[in-house]
């Protein structure tokens, strides 16, 4: 069940686009980058989106729905295969009525890496994993090091993300909330917080139009 749920979501998006804003942090980037200037983005989506639109600094939290981990020697790897595995091939779609296929394991994803074999997983976070530490070393040694802090989209309820925007806004660094409401960060952000509403494929490309 488990790879039917996250193969069928491969599909999905492998078939979608980046939106505006997704485009408009990469242009951002690159403009950035041309003024010997960084931009990094901190994201817990799991999509891949952020990498198709052009973004090259990027921390994933909650890793890649597009990369796969080794239960057996650990090895992680980009697989964008489609269908990952032949046994999955039109499985997983969320109908009602739907049961489980119930694949034999040996039919599951395996490591291709020689002598190995072993069985494949997601390499994503699940609910009561704790994330990667050198990840979250990484996004908060950028979080420390940030003059400015833009939060997109995001309801600010998950953690240890929830506490990236008042924790840099603490320090007396403005940051940038845009989102279709408030959340529970934006009443913590003081008066170094600023709240754009509406949708972020609207928002963003605006506010990063001057760049």
């Amino acid at each position: 069940l488990v790879w039917e749920f996250y193969h069928y979501r491969r599909e999905v998006m492998g078939s979608k686009n980046p939106n505006p804003a997704h485009q408009a942090i990469a242009q951002c980037e690159q403009w950035m980058m041309k003024e010997n200037k960084r931009v990094v983005v901190i994201t817990q989506n799991i999509d891949e989106l952020h990498t198709r639109a052009g973004t090259q600094n990027l921390v994933e939290l909650h890793g890649n729905l597009f990369k796969t981990r080794c239960l057996k020697c650990g090895n992680i790897e980009v697989n964008r295969d489609s269908p990952i595995c032949e046994a999955l091939r039109g499985k997983g779609a969320p109908e009602p009525d739907s049961k489980g296929a119930n694949i034999p394991r040996e039919n599951l994803p395996r490591c291709k890496k020689p002598g190995c074999g072993g069985l494949l997983r997601p390499h994503v976070i699940w609910f009561g994993e704790s994330l990667e530490e050198r990840v979250l070393d990484a996004a908060f040694q950028e979080l420390d090091d940030c003059d400015l802090c833009l939060v997109v989209g995001t309801s600010s309820i998950v953690y240890p993300a929830a506490m990236f925007a008042p924790q840099v806004a603490a320090r007396g660094v403005p940051v940038a909330e845009f989102n279709l409401e408030t959340t529970p960060a934006t009443q913590q952000l003081g008066g170094h917080g600023f709240f754009f509403s509406g949708p972020c494929g609207s928002t963003i490309p605006q506010a990063l139009k001057p760049f």
